[in-house]
């Protein structure tokens, strides 16, 4: 299934690192959109959600940030939604509508 991920990130302080990260990941750059990102997987929907809030975080890790929000869509699922929790240093589900 395909797999499009959109990052709304401030002050990220090294944009080529975080994206180097989420390459070597599998989530390419869609070309002429900032920060969207597409890729593909074959495992479940639940495994997909993990991994991608697992690869987002380490990449934010990598270098420094402000805030940090994503949204995805897994083939024809509906788009999740998170924001990115310093306190708790991970992602926090958004209700979308």
């Amino acid at each position: 299934m395909k797999v499009i991920l959109i990052v709304d990130v401030t002050g990220l302080v090294d944009k080529i690192l975080f994206e180097k990260h989420l390459k070597k990941e599998g989530f390419v750059p869609i070309e002429d959109e900032e920060f969207a990102y597409e890729g593909d997987t074959t495992t479940h929907l639940e495994n997909t959600k993990a991994y991608i809030l697992d690869i987002v975080n380490k990449g934010l890790k990598k270098t420094d940030f402000d805030t940090c929000k994503i949204i995805f869509q897994v083939g024809e699922n509906p788009m999740e939604a998170y924001v990115f929790n310093k306190k708790d240093d991970g992602f926090d589900g958004v209700g979308i509508g």
